[in-house]
């Protein structure tokens, strides 16, 4: 190697080493550490339990990097719209596995614009990796190693997954036992290295984070049955708060009891959509606004989008109540005590190259009396209400506890031991995954090869929330 060489390369090691320092102000320590291994060479699986930054710290990372290099693909359709992103299997080409994995992935691979993107792409990030099955995971590591034309790990593509088994499970067709992506054989081929979040930064306080920490394990114990009983006690319709139900049907019974025993007179503003007709169907499906926003003045509703002002005023989840409404104008007295003014914004439908295909525009709030616990699902909430007296699916009472930003905003109605379960094989995952993060060895840094200068790169956090501060400075 030349001088020339040499100099060039420690240049580009220290400039890697600068740009590293300047994005990790204001991180915890696990997330520095995350961070780092997110900019080093290998597939990664950057996880941890509900409120510490995952979302975050994925933004911070997306920062300049372009969406064709680096496309965000989610695993459902609700969540490809609240990150800015392109569904998994649209991406992948896959559809609903018509036929079977195998029938999915042939048909892709004949798809020029299927090859196309992910010939383009460097790194791929996966959200909310732990509701997508073993034989979705691999129909699409055999997509993209097909489509690249080498015989390695999805192509020599490098993934990003991102999620935390121990909430909401993949959904699993005729009640069958659930196919965990991390039990499929694509798991430990992919060899993701654990990005491990340990400090939870939605809330500080302290007991209740050992409490969360124990019912995410399924363990109940003095200390979990001691907190569990004095949040315990009869609710009335007076209590402030978002009520989490298991099913949809008792969260829009109850929201409508309680919207028509308002004395106003009510506003009805229809979602009105715009682009490709073909897909208003899947946007009605898929966005987190009804079809008609029905409102009356002191309906309580909660926030569907980050505030993108850079003011950070509000976050998805939190509270307030309808003040005075014109068409294109809503005002909302937030439970934390600000006044805001609301416009109708954009909810848009990607297609799998990333194209806007139909865009869904409303208020961004919806009736908050009541919610379903997995509508909830990557909200923070300032108050809620919640039964957890008849649960049946594991991780659903951590889901809902985890939602809440202090034990002083939370009341339990009811609960059961049965209703704190933790999936066995989950938990012996997260153990195997620990014992390797201690022995991660460091890898050389990523660089994107023959990145395309023509091309936009995200100014700011790629995901819907951008702009957002780390949970624990709101």
């Amino acid at each position: 190697m030349t001088v020339t060489s040499k100099t060039a390369l420690n240049d580009g090691v220290q400039g890697s080493m600068k740009k590293n320092r300047s994005q990790k102000a204001g991180l915890t320590l696990c997330q520095k550490r995350a961070l780092d291994l997110l900019e080093r060479q290998g597939n990664v699986f950057l996880t941890g339990a509900a409120g510490t930054g995952k979302s975050y710290l994925l933004d911070r990372y997306l920062i300049g990097k372009s969406a064709q290099d680096f496309p965000v693909v989610a695993s459902t359709g609700a969540a490809a719209v609240l990150i800015g992103g392109r569904t998994f299997h649209s991406f992948f080409g896959l559809g609903i596995l018509e036929g079977g994995p195998d029938a999915a992935a042939a048909r892709a691979l004949r798809t020029r614009k299927v090859v196309g993107r992910l010939q383009r792409a460097c790194c791929i990030v996966i959200d909310e990796v732990s509701m997508l099955s073993g034989a979705a995971m691999k129909a699409a590591e055999t997509v993209a190693r097909g489509a690249r034309g080498l015989d390695a790990p999805w192509g020599g593509l490098r993934v990003i997954a991102v999620g935390d088994f121990a909430q909401l499970p993949p959904v699993t067709p005729d009640g069958r036992s659930k196919d965990w992506a991390f039990l499929h054989p694509v798991w430990p081929e992919s060899d993701f290295q654990p990005a491990l979040l340990t400090t939870v930064v939605r809330t500080q306080d302290v007991n209740f984070l050992a409490v969360l920490n124990f019912v995410r394990e399924g363990t109940v114990n003095d200390e979990v049955l001691r907190f569990l009983d004095q949040r315990t006690a009869p609710s009335s319709e007076h209590e402030e708060g978002a009520r989490l139900f298991p099913h949809r049907a008792q969260a829009e019974e109850y929201n409508r009891r309680r919207l028509a025993a308002l004395p106003r007179p009510a506003r009805i503003f229809p979602t009105r959509y715009v682009g490709d007709e073909r897909y208003f169907e899947t946007a009605r499906r898929v966005v987190p606004i009804p079809d008609a926003l029905l409102l009356k003045e002191g309906a309580l509703v909660m926030m569907r989008k980050n505030d993108v002002s850079g003011r950070l005023r509000w976050v998805n989840g939190s509270l307030g109540h309808v003040g005075r409404m014109a068409e294109d104008a809503l005002e909302v007295r937030l439970l934390m005590g600000e006044e805001i003014l609301l416009g109708k914004e954009k909810f848009s439908c990607l297609d799998g190259d990333g194209r806007e295909v139909a865009s869904a525009w409303n208020f961004p709030v919806m009736l908050a009396w009541a919610a379903t616990i997995h509508k909830a699902q990557g909200a923070s909430l300032d108050r809620m209400i919640v039964d957890l007296a008849a649960l049946w699916e594991p991780g659903q009472a951590y889901v809902a506890l985890s939602r809440v930003r202090s034990s002083s905003g939370l009341l339990i109605e009811r609960w059961s031991r049965s209703s704190i379960r933790a999936e066995p094989l989950v938990t012996r995952f997260y153990n195997g995954l620990a014992d390797r993060a201690r022995k991660y060895v460091p890898r050389p840094y990523f660089e994107a090869p023959g990145k395309s200068k023509t091309r936009k790169d995200r100014k700011g956090p790629a995901r819907s929330g951008a702009g957002r501060k780390n949970p624990m400075t709101l």
